[in-house]
């Protein structure tokens, strides 16, 4: 028997349950995989809370990475005992084990460990497009990055970096502000005792940057589009905070013609040819040392209520992992 997290209700962290399941046989297009790691991220609190609907009782978590057991009919990309990992639809990753589509699960290079690639998948294949698929970047841009000591955004510090982009990014403490400086931050706004929409200002000698990065929301949204340049583009990607409303399109006339879009990495993903090419650039950075992923937190997937509430109260750095 495979054990799996489910929910009954949307709400808080006691809402999890852990459960034993029968996994059962892949049918065609599916793989069965085992897992050894799995991913934690905001989007399974969006899950767990209701803010993101989907059908109950059902299960939690987008990404892992492990050992193919089985393979269906038509999977010929993946076969018994590859490594592989995946960031997807639908939830259900925090699991010892599962059947889920294969067209989004990808063969994982021996040089990149199980924890690792739960750590990254979701997060690094985001700063992927937010790099390289949302709106042209090119290098001595500069860039501002909301909640830059998270696990998006350290791996976000590193990626501009090696892109020769500059990024600004903000953070809740001095002590997280070093951190996203270590991983490659040309500056970095403790936005509990500093403006940092002046600070950007001062920083960019007036001009503001060419694009924001915000997955933060409604605390940050309206600060976010003050600090782009004319033309600018705001990218929205998250809303740990709060969902941002009383936005007019106005808003961005006001401001100088801004762009502002919201999207999602499962667009991006959408096409399996698209995945396994976001995943393996994301892999080429790994493995070239250009993006060094930072496991900072690991927990027994027992301790899933735990990891949420760290997670929920910015108590965390980098990426945390479930370990089955």
């Amino acid at each position: 028997m495979a054990k799996r997290v489910i929910i009954e209700e949307f709400g808080g962290p006691r809402n999890m349950k852990l459960v034993e399941v029968e996994v059962g046989a892949p049918g065609p297009g599916e793989v069965r995989i085992r897992h050894e790691a799995i991913g934690l991220n905001f989007i399974d609190v969006y899950f767990r809370t209701g803010a993101y609907p989907m059908p109950l009782p059902g299960g939690l978590g987008m990404e892992a990475a492990g050992v193919i057991e089985a393979v269906g009919e038509g999977v010929t990309h993946l076969k018994p005992g590859d490594r592989a990992a995946y960031a997807a639809q639908p939830p259900g990753a925090y699991a010892t084990e599962r059947v889920m589509p294969a067209k989004h699960v990808v063969p994982l290079p021996d040089g990149i460990s199980f924890e690792t690639a739960a750590g990254a998948m979701l997060q690094g294949m985001t700063v992927e497009y937010l790099f390289h698929r949302t709106t042209p970047l090119t290098r001595g841009d500069t860039v501002l990055f909301q909640a830059a000591a998270g696990g998006v955004g350290l791996i976000a510090c590193q990626w501009a970096k090696s892109e020769g982009i500059t990024l600004i990014g903000t953070a809740g403490s001095d002590e997280k502000c070093h951190e996203a400086k270590a991983n490659g931050a040309a500056h970095c706004i403790n936005y509990r005792s500093e403006d940092f929409v002046a600070r950007v200002r001062e920083i960019t000698g007036g001009k503001g940057v060419d694009v924001v990065m915000d997955g933060v929301g409604k605390d940050t949204f309206f600060g976010s589009l003050d600090c782009l340049k004319p033309l600018g583009m705001m990218i929205s990607f998250g809303s740990a905070s709060g969902n941002v409303e009383g936005f007019g399109l106005q808003e961005l006339a006001k401001r100088g013609s801004l762009k502002v879009t919201r999207p999602t990495l499962f667009t991006h993903i959408g096409d399996p040819e698209t995945c396994r090419t976001m995943a393996g650039h994301l892999f080429d950075k790994i493995l070239s040392g250009a993006v060094k992923i930072h496991v900072d937190q690991r927990f027994p997937l027992e301790a899933v209520a735990e990891a949420h509430r760290l997670l929920e109260g910015r108590k965390t750095t980098g990426s945390t992992i479930l370990l089955p």
